[in-house]
């Protein structure tokens, strides 16, 4: 039984976000956006954590 939560990689994120790959890499450099880790080369990121991030930032904005 697997329960580790599938992983989406950056231009899948930047594709759900809308944005271009270019900004997620930025807002990495800038130590801004959701953490991701690297899988060998590659970035990944848990989907339960951009949900989460994206959460705290409507709430930021409602205050």
């Amino acid at each position: 039984m697997n329960n580790l939560e599938p992983l989406i990689s950056a231009q899948q994120l930047a594709d759900y976000l809308e944005v271009p790959l270019a900004t997620l890499y930025a807002w990495r450099h800038r130590g801004e956006g959701r953490p991701g880790f690297r899988a060998g080369r590659h970035l990944r990121y848990r989907k339960s954590d951009i949900d989460r991030w994206i959460k705290g930032r409507l709430l930021e904005r409602a205050r």
